[in-house]
């Protein structure tokens, strides 16, 4: 009797470990689980084997070809399109004569097979169905049969109400050759659907046998986790690879090439593979470990399915979990129970992955961190919620309605039930779905929220007050990266939430520990009228407006087509400027732009000014906290000049104070502002850092180089539009031209680079530096800054990205390249040395 199995399906219910493998070629205990189907076919005398193909079929030819490594002869079918069940076995009917069975090869049995045909034979049926019994039958087809085995009902994946029998369909048949005559050719046909009922109709001999044995569909992750434990507890009868270990009151099999240190434990029944290594103290119990894996010092692997090439590192922690092909797990990482590690992934030191949690292939958890919730689409997940600019993510991909209501509630539980938080968001729909997101999670917290919906950040900062909120957050696209979505926090300030507050966040996130409250105690959920006029108050207050009327300036401003554009021209138009406007309307769909595109508007810009015989030109973020300008020659001004010409203004025209600059601007502030009576203040290089300088007491103007203003008279954040005004009010007062101003600053030259460095490098790279230059003139603000003399040069890691920032700065270009290709080469060669120690 020949045989067909059937090998074509996508194992869907088995993602992701059927992502990159047919099912049947998916491991069990430490062999294709179709290998098994084989072996009892072979055992049972059927060696003449048809295996029905559709995805992926050269995996499964390769392995097998023609059979004769396995005792079989192996032929194959591929259908170009998905025919049914049966359907598929019509297909093949070139390659079948007499009686066959039809076997699924992505089963775990070891019925009798030999029995079932010779009940067939006996009964003279056209098609004989093995049956078996099981607990919970919803998801298979229920059958009654009649006390001869005949089929007298049959019901496909029935509900409670509709059950009739335990007894179900296992998807192994033996048929007669007539049965493939009711099949029509090349269309969709399938056995429970379409033939059973079919044959009962014209009462053909349908027959139904009740095989003993172990019979299992592997049909989902955790079925394939306790097939394993029923392998290994010997409930079912099949061929283990590798030489059982006499002598023992447990089962262990160890395959070829395998070590095993003597201090290790190994406990139940354990399948070790070929050329795997098990080193001192670590301990395993009722697991299959695949081949070519190491399991180091002291790692405790319990209940869980390793396959091949895999590393659990020193004190690692798995439980019941099945890792992927070629995955690292590394030390102290844990995985909770049920949780699952894709093909090619890296669970960081020390991290964690919460239970029934799937890491997808090549992915990167990263040191230390957390995950909580599947990881399907972006290519890491990083140990901190929080970045240097709030939190950003693949929009709908990472930042998920899902995770937004997650983050909602842990930052709602942060905060007093019916606190006060403000909302907002730019235009984009994106934006819009996050944000109500996060609401939903606030509102479950029992927070109160007041939804601003579309709004400029500076507004929403500036109203926090106003509104007696604690918080606020806002939804944003990413300026320069169209696919991401950025979350901003604010605290009762309008200041970015501190570091601490960012950290509890963090922990409940992670912990999944939200305050839920109760029904008549859920928040509040408002819209307030959108109050232009407060803001605008306060910012007519702060300048001074006669001066920028008598100057009567004519200036070119572009919006970028964000939310500045409802708000920012009523302003401007009482105070007498001449204004060329471009793109003042909101668009989502261009409020995000590639740098190329930013450099085109910012080229479109200085063209208009040029033509146009402009004062300045000035263009706005699409969330209208940064600032980038061009004076009245039509020049583009480098972000770093345009700092050091506002702090040049604010030294000529206002009252002494502080500035406060990032420890990586430029070293002619101190010599601009100093003849006016301020002091440098420099700080660290994030937005928080910044602002936190600019809420100290005497501090009158910070600035950040690439395009952020701050003047904390008005509000301690970044704002444009106060910006733009400020800088007007400071060209009037001091009776200059911005092209006149930018000639007062004495010329310094800056040159950057970057160096590739992997995140678990960084710590070891900052030793590494300041070691080197312990003995020389060195600032430790945020990360190494060295002078050299006049010159200086900073090295500092990227908070967001695995690289590090070298920053050099001299009178000339090429003393400036100098430096700074000298640092790039010792840093190179730190890393290379490190990474051959």
């Amino acid at each position: 009797m020949k045989a067909v199995i059937m090998a074509g399906g996508f194992g869907t219910r088995l993602r992701p470990l059927s992502n990159a493998i047919p099912k049947p070629m998916i491991p069990m205990a430490n062999k294709p689980m179709m290998e098994h189907i084989v072996d009892l076919l072979r055992r049972h005398g059927i060696t003449d084997l048809v295996t029905l193909l559709h995805f992926q079929p050269a995996l499964i030819e390769n392995h097998f070809r023609d059979g004769s490594a396995f005792g079989v002869k192996m032929t194959y079918v591929s259908a170009v399109e998905d025919y049914g069940t049966v359907g598929a076995v019509k297909n093949a009917a070139a390659c079948l004569g007499g009686p066959f069975l039809v076997i699924s090869g992505d089963v775990l049995t070891d019925f009798d097979l030999g029995a079932a045909i010779a009940f067939h034979r006996d009964r003279n049926a056209d098609l004989t169905i093995l049956l078996t019994r099981v607990e919970n039958p919803l998801q298979y087809g229920v059958v009654i049969t009649e006390p001869d085995g005949r089929i007298s009902r049959f019901l496909e994946k029935p509900t409670w109400s509709e059950v009739f029998s335990d007894t179900v369909n296992t998807g192994i048949y033996v048929l007669e050759p007539s049965v493939l005559d009711l099949i029509p050719p090349r269309r969709e046909f399938d056995f429970s659907k379409d033939l059973f009922p079919l044959m009962m109709r014209e009462g053909r001999r349908l027959y139904g046998y009740v095989a003993e044995g172990y019979w299992r569909d592997v049909g989902d992750l955790m079925e394939y986790r306790l097939a394993h434990q029923d392998i290994l507890a010997g409930r079912v009868l099949v061929q283990i690879p590798g030489r059982k270990v006499e002598g023992l009151d447990h089962a262990i099999w160890l395959d070829e090439g395998s070590r095993v240190d003597f201090t290790a434990g190994l406990r139940g029944s354990v399948l070790i593979g070929k050329n795997t290594r098990v080193e001192a103290n670590a301990r395993i119990t009722n697991s299959v470990i695949g081949d070519d894996c190491v399991v180091e010092n002291g790692a405790v692997i319990t209940d869980s399915v390793l396959w091949n090439e895999v590393t659990i590192g020193p004190g690692a922690a798995l439980a019941e979990n099945v890792v992927g092909r070629g995955s690292e797990v590394k030390a102290r990482a844990r995985l909770f129970e049920g949780a699952l590690v894709s093909d090619a992934c890296c669970i960081g030191e020390g991290s964690v992955v919460k239970a029934d949690v799937k890491v997808w292939p090549h992915k990167l958890v990263e040191d230390g961190a957390i995950l909580s919730a599947s990881l399907v689409w972006g290519d890491r997940w990083a140990r901190s919620l929080f970045g240097a600019y709030g939190i950003t993510g693949l929009g709908n991909v990472e930042i998920t309605p899902e995770f937004a209501v997650k983050l909602g509630a842990a930052f709602g539980a942060t905060l007093r039930e019916h606190t006060l938080v403000c909302t907002s968001r730019d235009p984009h729909r994106t934006s819009r779905l996050i944000n109500r997101a996060i609401i939903c999670g606030l509102l479950s917290a029992g927070v109160d929220v007041h939804d601003l919906r579309v709004s400029p950040i500076p507004v929403v900062r500036y109203q926090m007050g106003k509104h007696g909120a604690v918080a606020g957050v806002h939804v944003r696209r990413s300026p320069f990266e169209p696919a991401l979505i950025d979350i901003k926090f604010f605290d009762e300030r309008g200041m970015d939430l501190a570091a601490g507050r960012e950290k509890g966040v963090e922990r409940l996130f992670f912990r999944e520990d939200f305050r839920r409250a109760k029904m008549e105690d859920t928040g509040r959920l408002s819209f307030p009228e959108y109050d232009v006029e407060y803001y605008e108050e306060g910012i007519l207050g702060f300048i001074n407006q006669d001066a920028i009327r008598a100057r009567a300036p004519k200036v070119v401003i572009d919006y970028a087509y964000g939310s500045a554009s409802t708000i920012f021209p009523h302003i401007l138009g009482k105070l007498g400027c001449e204004v060329i406007a471009l793109n003042a309307y909101m668009d989502e769909a261009r409020i995000v732009k590639t740098a190329e595109e930013f450099q085109q508007s910012l080229k479109q810009l200085c063209e208009i000014v040029r033509i146009l015989g402009a004062d300045l030109g000035f263009m706005l973020d699409a969330g209208a906290e940064k600032l980038f300008l061009v004076d009245d020659k039509g020049d583009l001004i480098s972000d770093e000049l345009a700092l050091a010409v506002v702090a040049l203004l604010m030294a000529r025209t206002q009252p002494a104070g502080t500035i406060g600059v990032p420890v990586t601007a430029s070293g002619v502030l101190e010599e601009l502002v100093a003849p006016g009576g301020f002091r440098v203040a420099r700080t660290k290089i994030a937005p928080r850092a910044l602002m936190e300088t600019a809420a100290q007491e005497g501090v009158v103007f910070v600035g950040d180089a690439f395009g952020g203003f701050v003047f904390p008279g008005f509000q301690p954040a970044f704002d444009a539009m106060l910006a733009t005004l400020k800088i007007l009010e400071m060209l009037a007062l001091s009776d200059l031209t911005m092209h006149q101003a930018i000639r007062h600053v004495p010329q310094r030259v800056m040159v950057r680079h970057q160096v590739p460095c992997p995140w678990e490098r960084k710590g070891s790279l900052m030793r590494t530096l300041i070691e080197a230059t312990k003995h020389e003139d060195v600032e430790l603000v945020d990360g190494v800054k060295v002078h050299l003399g006049a010159d200086w040069a900073i090295l500092y890691p990227d908070p967001d990205r695995p690289v590090f920032h070298i920053l050099a700065e001299a009178r000339t270009r090429a003393r400036a390249e100098q430096i700074a290709e000298e640092y790039r080469e010792r840093v190179q060669n730190w890393l290379g040395r490190e990474g051959t120690a």
